[in-house]
């Protein structure tokens, strides 16, 4: 398996710290308003990571942080009369409806920074006592020129970054690019008593200290936005091997910008819409399958028409998988045709296929690509006259293999029940039919209108999908 690792800038072999198991960690959401689909696209990417390691057998542990203090929830907590936690609270419960609705799986540790103030001191500290720190009144500021490899992220050297920082009128640094590990307390301000005084913790120190705590001083994978790249995750190098003296990270993985007319979606530029948004007009399943269609270090252009698109192509491959399922309770149980057979035995083939898309930095537009030629075949043998129950049995095995890494058919799970309720109006009005009671029939047939399911009679008996 190879990784694009931002750090090297290449394609590198994924090697884990400890065998068989993975290290990851990911820069969840500042949690002051709903995501927008931009933001939408770390969390779909790195699930399907996460599951794909898991899919290789690999045990994996999965933080996703919330940054729940934040001087853009404190203004919103003002502004409202309440409480920063109460705001984070409120959308981190947003956040989980969204996330969940785009089939991401809960993260193994989900821990929030307000949770974590003690280790961040404890790292503080530490830093001082080592030299990359100091304090300038109640404030503490990392002494970027302490390490020595300021810049080997983002490749940008500390000389040329200090030539375009801006100079800093209150005099309170020692160099303009050093930054805050932890601010001084101001009037409407969360804080918490430090060996400085009543302060909050900056943003970068809340990542470094988390992911030390539940994960060790060195782990695997760390993912992110491109957009954090500078200053985020430089700052949390510097923070991370400043205090332990290791490598914080093995592999950076970045995804690509969400554009909109080219430009990246984000709310200070206010051209963006929220994952909530587009999940009304479009389904979460779309948005997700709209994010999968490109590989995740690409930027992504968003619009109603690439959604659609999207939208039809997922149909697509419902569409086959539930005439499959049709044809595996309906179908005949006669031998494999000689065509059917031959499938059956290239289904390894698209694995193998399916692998090494994912295996080449998790390509998932070259995987569903691999899925939509598998369908294309399964369709065409699935038309034949008298398709058997073990050809569709073992295209949906396939099928769902392939769904277990990427999660496209997520929106159907629970959905047993009423499945059964429609099957079972089904049998009814095709005993109706035989006896010739047409308006019973009819009446079914009116209910399953109602209910938004289509009727298809095929040569291997009635097919119903939702309109």
């Amino acid at each position: 398996m190879r990784l694009y690792n931002t750090l090297t800038m290449k394609k590198d072999e994924f090697v884990p710290l400890v065998p068989g198991k993975v290290s990851m960690y990911a820069c969840g959401p500042t949690v002051y308003n709903y995501i927008h689909v931009g933001n939408a696209r770390p969390p779909i990417m790195f699930d399907v990571l996460r599951r794909y390691f898991e899919y290789r057998g690999f045990e994996v542990t999965f933080l996703q942080n919330f940054t729940d203090i934040d001087d853009r929830i404190i203004n919103i907590a003002n502004e409202e009369g309440v409480t920063s936690s109460e705001i984070a609270e409120r959308y981190i419960a947003e956040y989980y409806t969204d996330a969940r609705g785009l089939g991401v799986r809960d993260a193994t540790i989900h821990p929030k920074a307000a949770e974590n103030v003690a280790e961040i001191i404890a790292m503080i500290s530490k830093l001082i006592e080592k030299g990359f720190a100091y304090q300038s009144g109640g404030d503490v500021y990392y002494r970027t020129e302490k390490f020595e490899d300021y810049g080997k992220l983002s490749r940008q050297p500390l000389e040329e970054l200090q030539a375009g920082a801006r100079i800093d009128v209150t005099e309170v640094k020692e160099n303009p690019m050093d930054f805050a590990l932890w601010k001084a307390a101001k009037p409407g301000e969360p804080s918490w008593d430090s060996p400085w005084g009543q302060g909050r913790p900056g943003w970068h120190i809340e990542c470094s200290a988390m992911s030390s705590r539940y994960l060790g001083d060195t782990i695997d994978i760390h993912c992110g936005g491109h957009d954090l790249i500078f200053p985020h995750h430089e700052n949390e190098i510097a923070q991370s091997e400043g205090c332990s003296g290791k490598q914080f990270v093995r592999y950076w993985i970045h995804n690509g910008f969400l554009n909109i007319d080219s430009k990246k979606m984000s709310k200070s530029l206010g051209n963006f819409f929220t994952v909530r948004e587009a999940a009304e007009a479009y389904g979460y399943e779309n948005i997700r399958m709209f994010m999968l269609m490109s590989h995740y270090r690409s930027p992504l252009n968003y619009s109603g028409e690439i959604l659609t698109q999207a939208k039809a192509a997922l149909e697509r491959l419902k569409t086959a998988k539930s005439t499959l399922e049709f044809i595996a309770k309906q179908g005949a149980a006669a031998e494999l045709s000689g065509g059917e057979k031959e499938f059956v035995n290239s289904l390894p083939r698209y694995r193998e296929r399916f692998i090494e898309a994912m295996d080449d930095d998790f390509n998932t537009a070259d995987a569903i690509a691999v899925i939509f030629e598998m369908v294309r075949e399964s369709n065409s043998l699935a038309a034949a006259a008298a398709p058997s129950k073990e050809f569709a049995s073992a295209a949906l095995a396939a099928l769902a293999e392939f769904d277990g890494v990427l999660g496209l058919f997520y929106a159907e799970d629970g959905a047993g029940d009423l499945d059964a309720e429609i099957e079972a109006l089904i049998e009814a009005r095709q005993t109706a039919r035989a006896e010739k009671n047409w308006a019973e029939a009819d009446k079914i047939r009116d209910e399953l209108s109602a209910m938004g399911i289509v009727l298809e009679d095929t040569p291997q008996g009635v097919k119903w999908k939702k309109a």
